[in-house]
């Protein structure tokens, strides 16, 4: 995998303002702050996505998720707060480097993340459903 924005801040070759370290993950605060206490999770180890990661760095990820989600409720006690992961430019993702933004929300904030709803009925979802082998 080539070296990103994310990769370089997590080697302290940019600097930034750190949030959490722990052995698998690195979080800071976004330096394009959506609301205050906007803060990225990201894997210390290099991988695009969340798709290249193995089982364990995902829950490690995720635990990291959880603790600053728990923290940044706790200093800026927002209306809300948006977990957001994203893969691939198709998905949103913007930094090639598998994160997870931590977003506190506030009521009228002016953040949208919408999407056209379908309802395709009972049988299609089943369908849909019938195609997703979820292998342990």
């Amino acid at each position: 995998m080539t070296e990103t924005v994310f990769s370089q801040i997590v080697n302290g070759e940019i600097p930034c303002a750190k949030v959490y370290e722990d052995a698998e993950t690195f979080a800071f605060m976004d330096a394009g702050q959506v609301n205050p206490g906007h803060v990225i999770v990201a894997t210390k180890e290099p991988a695009a996505t969340l798709l290249d990661l193995d089982d364990d760095t995902v829950a490690a990820l995720f635990r990291s998720v959880s603790k600053v989600a728990k923290a940044v409720e706790a200093a800026f006690r927002p209306d809300g707060l948006t977990i957001l992961q994203a893969n691939r430019p198709a998905g949103w993702q913007t930094v090639p480097h598998v994160h997870v933004h931590v977003l506190p929300r506030h009521r009228d904030d002016g953040v949208g993340l919408t999407w056209p709803r379908k309802e395709p009925g009972l049988e299609a979802l089943r369908a849909l459903a019938a195609r997703i082998d979820v292998a342990d």
